[in-house]
């Protein structure tokens, strides 16, 4: 398995296997909108290629941390998907793991998230209220579902709420 930055030939596979892993094309559409957004980062949109194939992709991008009157931009996992015929074979732990490799190089303090507080809890993610950093999952998601990576340069004083940018209206 080659895990490598995504590259514009790559977009239709994404969205198919996007849409694949999630069952609807809603995601799909948020990769596509997080790439046209300015909180895209490019070196953090990453695919899992296996004999040719992209069968996994992760993307990391900016999302805003407001704490009273401070604002600070930090990154955000969302999505990750694997095509059904390549999941629980490690290609999502693979990506996880690379794209928090690349933030942790580059300096970031943090990587937070909405998702399975089983899976991503491997990777050293946590309960992002424990680290007074508030996220706003959906409705059917438990509370536990908002969650941290705290990396290298992390900062314990960074705290606030999570504010996601409009690519990700009518999605979160």
């Amino acid at each position: 398995m080659e895990i490598r930055p995504e590259q514009p030939g790559d977009h239709d596979a994404v969205r198919d296997l996007v849409t694949a892993a999630f069952g609807s094309a809603a995601e799909a559409t948020l990769v596509e909108r997080i790439r046209d957004s300015p909180g895209y980062r490019p070196a953090y949109s990453l695919v899992a290629v296996v004999d040719g194939t992209v069968v996994g992709h992760v993307m990391v991008s900016d999302v805003t941390l407001c704490a009273g009157e401070t604002d600070r931009t930090i990154l955000s996992l969302a999505p990750l998907a694997v095509t059904p015929d390549a999941q629980r074979g490690g290609v999502g732990s693979a990506l996880v793991r690379a794209v928090a490799a690349l933030a942790d190089a580059d300096g970031h303090p943090l990587i937070v998230l909405e998702g399975s507080p089983t899976y991503y809890s491997r990777f050293g993610f946590e309960d992002a209220r424990t680290h007074d950093i508030q996220l706003h999952v959906p409705d059917w998601a438990p509370p536990e579902a908002g969650q941290v990576l705290r990396l290298t340069a992390d900062d314990p004083a960074i705290t606030g709420e999570v504010v996601y940018p409009p690519a990700f209206d009518g999605v979160t």
